[in-house]
């Protein structure tokens, strides 16, 4: 059997599983369960599953939101032998015939013959009956009777295959063995001294996301921690019930993407002194899988602080999909820190300059400070190569790499399996950064970087400078370049405004959008186009894609820029 079954059973039947649980089904009905009690459901539902049957080695599909079934319906699966395929959820705006064709072609690429539908897509049955996709109701499953012993597995088996954020068209999966689970969830428990008897984790990250699904279910089951577990749903309806939820069940440790630390940040600035909200048990409020803004953070922490936070407990990390989750976490304890490195340097000769070490100090125009995000986990080799192919020294910008435990062993497509490692072993990120004194920096994805006039422009240095602008929506902002890899690059800006609409308005976003990012990089955008909220197109995790913004409106970029 493998580690990472030995173990999940193992904290199910003993003092663990019985002593800590998950609680979920916010806001109208919290309810709380064991982990011995989602055990026991997740026996059932492997057993339902083995009677179809589903042979082990076989890819099962998952739709479903609510936590407590995700929960039930993955151990399940893995119990069963299977691996788990969190599908991309629908949205009330997402076209149903696109989505079920690109259901149809995820499903055909992973080779799975079943979905399990769960709430709150329970109303798509009629969709899937149409397009022929077999499903099987989870709480139906739920009754099932118990498998009496968990179907062998190896280390090298799949336990998850784990959607990227790209094109639904054109899907891909990252295949995470059950060797990969262990190891990373292992090292990210030791790295923030996760504790079973003190800890509770609190979340509403959406489990189609690695972060959502490694870190804020598996995990937590895996090691038998409480969680209190709600749905992106809660969170965008209502962002201050994420602050609630961590005040009112003691939560110690979170996370979120930095968008969601900047929206809570200015709600709780706005909130009275009187809220009876205590942040005083908080000591990890993980911020990734997005870029970091120091000035949100900021906010965050001057905001909760009024309410108990420490500073300390804001906690940068590095991660993604290809390493299972965690990839670099910050030292616990240590807060927010930055390097603070001479951005022409930075821009013309690929080199992390810090401030004060090459003579005289600058002004602030001629720095740059980027987020230190912390020694790679255990499990996991670093390495930063050139074009070329070169190793790189430390403060030399190039691709990071990565390989070990943790690391998956490669992707499933439409055309079939690719290993992306090298001889070696090494896998590409597709990120520029580079090594500080031991930790890893990320400047932005290689592919993003708009090279002018001899100089590497980051999208999120140009982004971050025009999100600064009243009136312009916080984490919709764009900088897409164009005609990449001519003589001719330059970028764009698109963005999204509540003020889209009114000429005036929009003339003075423009213009100082405008003025800001020359600020920010020493040069002006090509265009800056504004839209209405909701407009720019997003990956089902909710990022912004680049690519597909300036496929989009690029006939808006080239009126803009004409105008």
């Amino acid at each position: 059997m493998s580690s990472f079954v030995d173990t999940l059973v193992g904290t199910a039947t003993g003092v663990e599983g019985t002593r800590h649980g998950m609680v979920t089904g916010f806001p109208a009905t919290p309810t709380r369960r064991s982990w011995a009690v989602v055990h026991q459901r997740a026996c059932s539902v492997a057993g339902a599953l083995r009677d179809l049957p589903v042979e082990r080695g076989d890819a099962v599909a998952v739709l479903a939101a609510e936590p407590e079934l995700v929960a039930a319906g993955a151990q399940g699966v893995w119990l069963a032998g299977g691996s788990v395929t969190m599908l991309h959820q629908p949205t009330a705006r997402t076209d149903l015939v696109e989505w079920a064709g690109d259901t149809l072609r995820v499903l055909d690429m992973i080779g799975s013959r079943v979905v399990l539908l769960g709430a709150p897509f329970t109303e798509l049955a009629a969709t899937l009956d149409e397009y022929g996709i077999d499903y099987r109701l989870l709480g139906d499953l739920l009754s099932g009777h118990p498998i009496a012993e968990p179907v062998e597995s190896d280390e090298d088996d799949t336990a998850l295959l784990q959607l990227t954020s790209g094109s639904t068209a054109e899907p891909k999966a990252v295949r995470i063995t059950h060797r990969n689970l262990i190891s990373n969830a292992t090292a990210m428990a030791r790295r923030v001294e996760l504790e079973t008897d003190t800890d509770v984790m609190v979340s509403w990250l959406p489990t189609f996301h690695d972060m959502g699904m490694v870190g804020f279910l598996t995990m937590p089951m895996l090691f038998g921690v409480e969680l209190v577990k709600a749905t992106p749903a809660v969170f965008l309806a209502q962002p201050l019930r994420w602050v609630e939820l961590i005040s009112a069940y003691g939560g110690t440790i979170t996370a979120a993407p930095n968008f969601a630390y900047a929206i809570v940040g200015r709600r709780m600035a706005g909130v009275d002194d009187t809220q009876q909200y205590d942040l005083s048990a908080l000591r990890v409020a993980l911020n990734g899988a997005e870029p970091i803004d120091e000035q949100a953070v900021a906010t965050f922490v001057a905001a909760a602080g009024r309410f108990g936070m420490s500073a300390a407990a804001v906690f940068p990390a590095y991660g993604m999909a290809e390493a299972t989750l965690g990839v670099a976490f910050a030292p616990l304890s240590r807060g927010l820190a930055v390097d603070p490195v001479l951005a022409g340097r930075l821009a013309t000769e690929n080199t992390a300059v810090p401030v004060g070490a090459d003579g005289p100090s600058h002004d602030t125009e001629s720095v740059r400070s980027l987020i230190k995000l912390g020694p790679v986990l255990p499990g996991i080799e670093i390495g930063v190569r050139a074009q070329d192919g070169h190793w790189l020294a430390e403060r030399e910008v190039g691709e990071i790499q990565l390989r070990g435990a943790a690391v998956t062993p490669g992707y499933i497509t439409v055309d079939g399996p690719v290993v992306p490692h090298d001889e070696h072993g090494w896998l590409p990120t597709g990120d520029l950064g580079y090594l500080a004194e031991g930790e890893v920096v990320v400047c932005g994805r290689l592919k993003d970087v708009i090279i002018t006039a001899g100089r590497n422009i980051y999208p999120t240095d140009v982004e971050r400078a025009a999100a600064a602008v009243d009136g312009v929506r916080p984490g919709n902002v764009v900088a897409v370049r164009l005609a990449a890899g001519t003589g001719r690059e330059r970028f764009a800006v698109v963005l999204e405004s509540a003020r889209s609409g009114n000429e005036e308005a929009e003339a003075s976003i423009v213009r100082t959008v405008s003025a800001r990012v020359h600020a920010a990089v020493q040069l002006r955008p090509y265009s800056v186009v504004v839209l209405p909220p909701g407009s720019l197109p997003k990956t089902p995790s909710g990022k912004v894609k680049r690519a597909g913004t300036a496929d989009q409106y690029a006939a808006a970029i080239g009126t803009a820029a004409a105008g």
